[in-house]
């Protein structure tokens, strides 16, 4: 059995499998609509989906859903669903492996701002829930170590800082709105995608440390085994979507490496067990690029099936068995 890539489609609303290595295409999976991030386990090996919206997206949805599809990704199908109800729009999700704990970001509802349900994922149970103090988190990250977590607000000026071990919220870090974040592989430190570029943060204090300029509009990032920075900017030319840039920073200095062209309007970055290859999901195009990271070549381009517009969004690196 080969190592695996998970791509969802959002609009599929499905889960494309290929070959990591060859990129053949094995196996089509439906879901309900509308998925958004993949997060593997493989402590249980478990596949788990968040299904957001029933249809359209952040700021422009017909509906929030609340559901959390559980997938055997060697069997390919659907094994269980979480109903997070009454909380909905979960969308990212960060998994504590020693704990158990799964950690998925949910928006606000009438009675209380978003904040981050703490699920047991050996019974798949809401056990928790964390208030970020913003309407809508989206991306969720925690450190390696299983005590701090980071919500980023695509609306509220600041970055959430949570507690894990006392579930409550800590601190806020002033931004002008973030999108994606990743800890280093170390867990010392969190890179937070935050105009007009990349903002690095102390995983222990939560203050900022180092800022790395992007003109452009960076919203996915993403940290890989060897500790390189990976960020997908998104460009527009006289008002319109064109191709985007994955750009490539050195562990700990994170001086720029290079950049390589990608599909429009990159969303979600995963990268291979040992860092030599990143997969960048471009969702209007619905392709995702993979690129070679010693050459800073692309490699391939793999396309994922759509109902309509957006396509290609979350992906998750499932290795064999």
């Amino acid at each position: 059995m080969p190592d695996v890539l998970a791509v969802v489609s959002q609009s599929g609303p499905t889960i494309t499998f290929f070959d990591a290595h060859d990129h053949t295409r094995l196996a089509v999976l439906e879901l309900p609509a509308e998925p958004h991030e993949l997060l593997f386990d493989p402590t249980r090996r478990l596949l788990y989906a968040t299904i957001t919206y029933a249809g359209g997206y952040y700021g422009a949805n017909t509906g929030r859903r609340h559901e959390v599809v559980v997938i055997d990704p060697d069997r390919r199908v659907v094994v269980d669903t979480l109903d997070l109800s009454p909380e909905h729009a979960p969308h990212g999700m960060s998994l504590d492996q020693t704990r158990g704990l799964l950690y998925v970001s949910v928006e606000e509802r009438e009675d209380v701002s978003g904040g981050v349900v703490v699920v047991d994922t050996a019974n798949r149970a809401a056990i928790a829930r964390i208030d970020t103090g913003a309407p809508g988190p989206h991306w969720f990250v925690s450190t390696p170590d299983g005590t701090r977590g980071f919500a980023t607000n695509k609306e509220a000026p600041f970055v959430s800082v949570v507690d894990l071990v006392e579930r409550r919220m800590v601190d806020r870090v002033a931004v002008q709105r973030s999108e994606g974040a990743a800890p280093t592989p170390d867990g010392k430190q969190v890179v937070v995608a935050a105009p007009p570029g990349l903002l690095v943060l102390d995983a222990t204090t939560g203050r900022p440390v180092h800022e790395v300029r992007i003109d452009g509009d960076v919203l996915p990032v993403h940290t890989t085994a060897s500790g390189d920075v990976l960020a997908g900017e998104l460009r527009r030319q006289s008002g319109s979507l064109v191709p985007g840039r994955l750009h490539v920073h050195e562990a700990g200095s994170y001086a720029l490496r290079g950049t390589v062209d990608v599909g429009r309007f990159p969303l979600t970055i995963t990268s291979s067990p040992d860092g030599r290859r990143a997969y960048l999901s471009a969702v209007m195009d619905s392709t995702v690029t993979v690129v070679d990271l010693e050459r800073l070549e692309v490699l391939d381009t793999l396309t994922v099936e759509r109902a309509g517009e957006p396509g290609a969004h979350g992906l998750a690196y499932i290795p064999a068995p």
